[in-house]
Order: structure tokens, then C-alpha cells, then sequence
């Protein structure tokens, strides 16, 4: 089956898709709380059990895609040959904990000592400035493939070093992360406990918007 982009581009990953399941592509497999799982599946995982419990209400957004050419081998089986992504996304995350609008987006990197900011794209990080300029609690959580480490970052250090990208490296220091983010340790349940990190994000929240003002405190 064939998905294009917006643009005309071609898109490389899984298309294995069919009427009723349409998935995006899942990242490298690695173990969370003894079980083989990829980051996305980690969150989703996690977001489960957040809802469970009724600690959170937070879902993975889906990504429209417009279908455009479909066989019918069997009346009752539809398959899809060519699609678009009608739309670029935003971010990868959305929901309400607390009482706060939560928006965040889920990327990973094999570097040791750095985050590639080629990793997120523009569209992402004016999506990030929207939200903040509502008081909405934004965030990245990155994963350190290499080193198995989890962080919550603030998405004010990934819109900070974007904008001045030119006169930076085009990357995130670790150390940057460490000191502005918070870790997340992999667990059972949930998987990755990351609103415990969320919650200091919370509580440092007049730190963490790009304009400096008090967006963000409750």
C-alpha cells in the first residue's frame, strides 16, 4: 500500500494497514518492567493505567489519513492500496491531568551526550507555543536508547534552543536535560511513571514558559 505526505513525499514506514487498523510504525523494541515493549507502546501502556486508576485522561492522537484507493478481494474485507496524511501532526500527546491541559511529544535517540533537535520539526514547536500561550503544560519525553534513560523535559528548552539553532549546536546537551528535566525510571505499573515528573513540571511551571511570564501558574 502506498501513503504519501502532504508534500507528495512517500512514506517509508509500515503499510500493513487495513479499514479498521490503521498504525503507525513502531519503534525498536526495548524491555520496560520485564516486558519487550517500544517507547510509544511503553506510554500507551502507561496511559492505560493512568485511566484505570482515574489518575489521568490521556490518549495518543491519531494521525488523519485520507484513503483514496481500496480493494475489495472479499465483500466482507476491505484492503487499502494508497492513502495520504492529509495533515502534518502536531504533537504526540493531549489530555488532562489535575485539572491542566497536557500536551507533549514521545521521541528517542541512540546519541550518548546529546538530542538531535532534527528529531521534532517546526510545525511541533509552534504547536508547543500555542499551547503555552493558553497555560497548558508542555513537555517532551526523551529517551536515551544507548543509556536507557528517560526524561521529562520542559518544552521551553526544546523552543529556546530551535529558535537559536543558527547561533547553537543543533543539538540538546544531556547535561542541559539533566539539569531541566526531570528522569523517569521504567517500572511495572505503569511503565513509565512519567506524571510523577510531570508533577514537578507543575510545580516549577512559571519556569518553563518561553516568554517569561507567569503563563502556566495555578
Amino acid at each position: 500500500m502506498t501513503i504519501k505526505y502532504p508534500d507528495g513525499r512517500y512514506y517509508k514506514g509500515s503499510t500493513d494497514i487495513n479499514q479498521s487498523n490503521i498504525k503507525q510504525q513502531h519503534r525498536d523494541n526495548v524491555v520496560f518492567g520485564g516486558r519487550g515493549m517500544s517507547l510509544e507502546e511503553t506510554i500507551n501502556d502507561s496511559n492505560d493505567y493512568y485511566r484505570s486508576q482515574n489518575r489521568a485522561v490521556i490518549y495518543k492522537k491519531p494521525t488523519p489519513i485520507q484513503i483514496v484507493k481500496v480493494d475489495y478481494p472479499q465483500r466482507s474485507k476491505a484492503i487499502i492500496r494508497e492513502a495520504y496524511f492529509r495533515q502534518a501532526s502536531t504533537t504526540d500527546y493531549n489530555g488532562v491531568y489535575r485539572g491542566y491541559y497536557l500536551d507533549f511529544e514521545a521521541k528517542e535517540t541512540t546519541n550518548k551526550a546529546s538530542f538531535p533537535l532534527k528529531n521534532f520539526h517546526q510545525h511541533q514547536v509552534d504547536h508547543f507555543q500555542r499551547c503555552l500561550a493558553q497555560e497548558g503544560i508542555c513537555f517532551t519525553i526523551m529517551r536515551f536508547a544507548s543509556l536507557e534513560r528517560y526524561f521529562v523535559t520542559p518544552a521551553s528548552l526544546l523552543i529556546d534552543y530551535w529558535q537559536h539553532q543558527d547561533q547553537k549546536r543543533k543539538s540538546i546537551p544531556l547535561k542541559e536535560i539533566t539539569a531541566q528535566g526531570y528522569e523517569v525510571q521504567a517500572g511495572f505499573q505503569p511503565a513509565l511513571d512519567y506524571l510523577a515528573a510531570v508533577d514537578q513540571l507543575i510545580a516549577n511551571s512559571n519556569l518553563i514558559n518561553p516568554k517569561g511570564d507567569n503563563h502556566g501558574t495555578k
